[in-house]
């Protein structure tokens, strides 16, 4: 009798460690991350700008897919 053909199984991804250092996921599944731009060249900035710039940011919608699949592991 010929032995049985094993089906392959799923192969996990691993969670991007860099990329979970750099994101946090909020109670309603979106992705926050901080702002680029912010500390080089400061001086040429106002003070508006780098003060909007502190705060954290919602990711592009865009780009959600992409980067929830980076973080499934």
């Amino acid at each position: 009798m010929k032995a049985k053909a094993k089906k392959p199984s799923k192969i996990k991804m691993k969670t991007k460690k860099t990329f979970a250092k750099r994101v946090k996921v909020t109670g309603s599944g979106k992705l926050k991350v901080q702002h680029n731009y912010v500390s080089h060249f400061a001086a040429n900035k106002s003070h508006k700008q780098k003060m909007h710039l502190r705060k954290s940011t919602a990711v592009n919608s865009t780009d959600v897919k992409r980067d929830k699949q980076l973080l499934q592991g």
